[in-house]
C-alpha cells in the first residue's frame, strides 16, 4: 500500500512542475469523456421519454399507424403531426374497429402544432384532437373544471381542455384558466377544463379538442394519423389484434398500415436505441483515441526529459518494475483526472439540458466513462512505460 501512495505522490508531484502540460493532455481525454457522456445521457433520456409516453398509457393497448408503423420507412412518429407515407385513417376505419369484441375503447388521434393566442399572450402549442376516451388513454385527470364528453365530441363543441403547463404560459395560473378562451387557427374555443400536472411535456403542453370539432378549420381532411385500442384483457390481445387486420385489409392493402403491441413496440424502441446508443458511443470514442494518443506522445516526451533521473533510480536499486509502475501510474492517473474532470463537466451540462430536453444520466454511463478512462491511461501508458524500464542505467546516467 505505502509502495502506491508513493507512486501516486511522484504522479502528482510532477504533475505540479509541469500543470500546463498536464492540464492540456488531460484535454483529450476531458473531452472525449465528455461527448461519451453526453451521447450517451441524450441517448438514454430520449429513449425512456418515448418509453414512458407508452407506458403512460396503460396495458392492453394495441396501436394502428400508417406505413409500417412507428420504426418503419413511411411510418408515424410519435407526437407527429399528420401521417408521413402509408394510409390515412378515417372516421370510417373508427366505427368499424368499435365493434369488434374485446375492445374497451377506440381513440382516433390527430395533432398539430399551432399558434394559440389569447387576450394578452401568444404561445406555441400542440393542439390534440381525440374524443373522450382519449383522456382515459393518456390517463389524463381533472384538475379545474371538467373534460369534454360525448355529447361535445358528437355536437362538434368549440371546447378545449388544457394542459397544466400551457394552461400556466397562457394564463398566468392553472385556476385563471376555466371559462376563459383561445384562439387559434382563426377559431374561438371555451376552456372547459385544465387536466392535472403529469410530467409529461406532451401532456401537459397540449390543447386538447373534441376532434370532430377539429374538422371544421384545424383538419378539414378528417384523416388521423393513428387509431389506439384498448383492448378488455391482455389475454385478448392476440386475438383482437388479428380481427383489426382483417378489418382494415378490407379498406387498404397490408403495406400501407401497421397494427402493433405496446409490447412489440416498445421491444422495437429498445432495439433501435440500442444501436443508436453503440454509433453514439463509436463517435464519442474517438475523441477518447486522441486523447490516448496525445496520452502517450506526452509520456514518451516526459520518459526522454527525466532519462537521467530513471538512470539515477536504477543505479541506486530500483527495478525495472519499479519503473514501470511509476510511468504507468502517472499516465493512469493523468487520464483518470481527465475522465473525472469530463465526467464532472457532463453532469453539470446534462443537468442543464433536463430543463429543456430528457436527458439522464445513469450509474452505468459514470463507471463506463472512470473505466474507459483507466484502460486508455493503461494501453497508451505501458509503451512509454515499457521503454521507461528498459533503459540501461549506465546509459541512462550519462544521457544529456
Amino acid at each position: 500500500m505505502k509502495q502506491y501512495k508513493n507512486l501516486l505522490k511522484s504522479s502528482f508531484d510532477d504533475f505540479k512542475r509541469n500543470k500546463v502540460r498536464t492540464f492540456l493532455t488531460s484535454l483529450g481525454i476531458m473531452v472525449g469523456v465528455f461527448s461519451v457522456v453526453i451521447l450517451i445521457a441524450l441517448g438514454l433520456g430520449l429513449k425512456n421519454y418515448i418509453q414512458g409516453q407508452f407506458q403512460n398509457m396503460g396495458a392492453n393497448l394495441i396501436m394502428i399507424l400508417p406505413g409500417s408503423g412507428f420504426t418503419g420507412e413511411g411510418g408515424a412518429s410519435f407526437g407527429g403531426q399528420g401521417t408521413v407515407g402509408g394510409v390515412s385513417f378515417d372516421e370510417k376505419d373508427v366505427s368499424k374497429l368499435e365493434r369488434i369484441s374485446g375492445i374497451d375503447y377506440v381513440v382516433p388521434i390527430f395533432m398539430k402544432n399551432v399558434s394559440v393566442e389569447t387576450e394578452s399572450e401568444k404561445k406555441i402549442g400542440s393542439v390534440m384532437a381525440i374524443n373522450e376516451d382519449g383522456f382515459k388513454l393518456m390517463n389524463v385527470e381533472v384538475y379545474d373544471g371538467r373534460l369534454f364528453g360525448s355529447a361535445d365530441v358528437r355536437g362538434s363543441s368549440k371546447v378545449s381542455v388544457l394542459g397544466n403547463t400551457i394552461a400556466i404560459d397562457l394564463f398566468g395560473s392553472v385556476d385563471k384558466a376555466v371559462g376563459r378562451t383561445v384562439r387559434f387557427e382563426n377559431q374561438r374555443f371555451k376552456v372547459i377544463g385544465v387536466a392535472k400536472k403529469k410530467g409529461d411535456r406532451q401532456a401537459d403542453t397540449a390543447i386538447f379538442i373534441p376532434y370532430r370539432t377539429a374538422y371544421q378549420n384545424i383538419n378539414p381532411d378528417k384523416k388521423f394519423w393513428a387509431i389506439y385500442l384498448g383492448v378488455k384483457s391482455d389475454k385478448l390481445i392476440p386475438e383482437v389484434k388479428k380481427k383489426t387486420e382483417d378489418t382494415l385489409l378490407k379498406r387498404y392493402d397490408a403495406e400501407g398500415f401497421a397494427v402493433t403491441e405496446q409490447a412489440e413496440l416498445l421491444n422495437s424502441i429498445n432495439q433501435i436505441f440500442s444501436i443508436i446508443n453503440i454509433v453514439l458511443i463509436a463517435i464519442g470514442s474517438i475523441s477518447l483515441f486522441v486523447g490516448g494518443i496525445g496520452i502517450m506522445n506526452i509520456m514518451y516526451s516526459t520518459v526522454t526529459e527525466r532519462t537521467k533521473e530513471i538512470g539515477i533510480r536504477r543505479a541506486i536499486g530500483a527495478t525495472e518494475k519499479d519503473i514501470l509502475m511509476q510511468f504507468l501510474s502517472e499516465s493512469i492517473v493523468l487520464s483518470l483526472l481527465g475522465g473525472i474532470a469530463g465526467l464532472l463537466l457532463a453532469t453539470i451540462v446534462v443537468l442543464i439540458i433536463r430543463f429543456f430536453f430528457p436527458a439522464s444520466l445513469n450509474l452505468v454511463a459514470v463507471l463506463v466513462a472512470l473505466g474507459v478512462s483507466s484502460a486508455i491511461g493503461i494501453i497508451f501508458g505501458v509503451f512509454p512505460a515499457r521503454r521507461a524500464a528498459s533503459l540501461s542505467p549506465i546509459d541512462a546516467i550519462r544521457y544529456e
